[in-house]
């Protein structure tokens, strides 16, 4: 067995969010040296289930092996359909699992990308459920940066009490990029209300969401402060459930699929 090629390999699956616990299958299906393999993996996020197959092939005229691509399937809580993606994985532009899960659940993802000519460019990602490719995968669509959206602006309309500490500021930044819907804390009329947002690079704001998960609409005109607590024009739609909880992992089978596409 090629020893580096399997540490590379390791390192790449775990940081690719699948975590350690296919080490051994990993080192199993080298050591058997077949033309191609696949892992099965499962996640919980919340209580929506993603169980992927990690895709692996031999190459022509070595003994290395490359991860090419997982296929994901999205079960969300308590509904029976389950939705089918499947991403790339390469030397640049690779989504990780949590971010594909972020991203077959219609939230967008902030990435630094490199086109084809080698430059490094940073966009928003989010999935357009309008448009397949011929494998049947949804393309993604990109919000570049000379789009419009600035996140840090966005944030600063809401009276998030995080926004007033650095620290917790960098960490909801940090969250928000990733395509997590993230916990806040709103400043209302001197009162702490448990609040939910999302990023929304298309429409150049934020969704919020209220303690039950329900979306709350909001008059973009209106700049709110987050150091005097003004009240918070408010509308409730339902919603889907959000994913701020933590993630578990053990294995299932899926079925397999091609990959994502990138549009401009």
């Amino acid at each position: 067995m090629n020893e580096k090629n399997f540490e590379y390999l390791r390192d790449q699956v775990k940081y690719s969010g699948f975590g350690d616990g296919l080490e051994n299958q990993l080192k199993e299906n080298i050591n058997k040296q077949p033309q191609e393999f696949t892992l099965q993996h499962q996640a919980t996020f919340g209580k929506d289930e993603v169980s992927s197959a990690l895709h692996f092939k031999r190459s022509a005229t070595t003994d290395m092996y490359f991860f090419n691509s997982y296929d994901a399937s999205l079960k969300r809580d308590q509904q029976a359909e389950k939705m089918n993606q499947s991403f790339y994985v390469g030397k640049d532009n690779n989504i990780t699992l949590k971010e594909g899960y972020n991203l077959m659940s219609g939230r967008a993802v902030n990435k630094d990308l490199t086109n084809k000519e080698g430059k490094i460019y940073n966009a928003w990602l989010q999935m357009d459920f309008k448009q397949t490719d011929n494998a049947g995968n949804y393309k993604l669509k990109q919000f570049h940066s000379n789009y419009g959206f600035d996140l840090e602006k966005e944030l600063a309309k809401h009276p998030i009490k995080e926004l007033q500490n650095a620290q917790d500021k960098s960490r909801m930044l940090d969250s928000l990029q990733k395509g997590n819907r993230q916990s806040v804390t709103f400043l209302e009329n001197g009162n702490e209300q448990r609040r939910y947002i999302e990023a929304n690079p298309q429409f150049k704001t934020l969704t919020v969401f209220d303690a039950n998960m329900h979306k709350i609409g909001n008059r973009q005109s209106q700049n709110v402060s987050q150091s005097n607590g003004q009240k918070y024009d408010q509308k409730v739609s339902n919603d889907l459930p959000g994913d701020d909880e933590k993630d578990h992992h053990s294995g299932n089978k899926v079925k397999k699929s091609k990959g994502v596409a990138l549009s401009q």
